[in-house]
């Protein structure tokens, strides 16, 4: 077994370092804990740090730097000691209609969970979800994990058209689609809170290491929170 983290280049102007093989809130802390870091080093060339549940990979312009150069200044950031989280983690509280139009998959998860609706609803509601990473589309969070009796694989096929707003699981992951896009998640309810929008001064709501609730509301109250004349 290779020794954690290692560096290791993903292109041309991309290094990754990876800090382990499974998905934990250790290693996560670790990946964002050393991502900040390397925020804050502002090394010369350096774009953009990208955190994943267990790996960052760091962008950067070829013009100004190179592989061996980054690698060398990178490496004195990374040890094996314990961090804490860069920052206090922001709980967000999302709420969620669940099933009928909003959710098509969430009967056929409930059935094959030996729940109702409401019930397969309830517990997925029942969980703190940590925001592991942003990814697929601008803002879509990943977010773990799902209880283990509601945890369902993607649909073989993926959709053409899931409605923006709409929470699927994928697994043992939780997501909320930003935009009106293609996806194959298991959808189980909508959102009418805006995740992503370029007319805020931060264009994310969320990101790694937030922790996301989810509050079950009908029909109506997510209507009325949709309306552009909601404030």
């Amino acid at each position: 077994m290779r020794r954690m983290p290692r560096i290791f280049p993903t292109s041309e102007c991309a290094l990754t370092i990876k800090f382990g093989d499974g998905i934990t809130l250790r290693t996560h802390e670790l990946v964002l804990a050393y991502s900040a870091a390397i925020d804050q080093a502002a090394l010369p060339g350096v774009v953009e740090v990208v955190p994943t549940y267990r790996s960052a990979t760091v962008y950067f312009d070829p013009l100004q730097t190179d592989e061996t150069t980054l690698t060398r200044q990178i490496q004195p950031l990374i040890s094996n000691k314990i961090h804490t989280p860069s920052r206090p983690a922001t709980t967000h509280i999302i709420p969620v209609w669940y099933g009928g139009a909003a959710g098509p998959d969430l009967l056929n998860i409930a059935q094959q969970a030996d729940l109702t609706p409401v019930e397969a609803s309830r517990l997925h509601a029942s969980v703190t979800y940590r925001v592991y990473m942003l990814g697929f589309s601008p803002g879509f969070p990943y977010l773990g994990t799902v209880p283990t009796r509601i945890a369902t694989p993607r649909h073989p096929t993926p959709r053409q058209q899931v409605a923006a707003g709409s929470v699927g699981i994928a697994g043992t992951q939780t997501g909320i689609y930003p935009q009106t896009s293609p996806g194959g998640w298991r959808i189980i309810g909508r959102t009418p809170v805006r995740l992503f929008s370029l007319t805020r001064a931060k264009p994310f709501l969320l990101e790694p290491g937030d922790l996301v609730r989810f509050v079950p509301i009908d029909e109506d109250e997510f209507s009325r929170l949709s309306s552009p004349d909601y404030s």
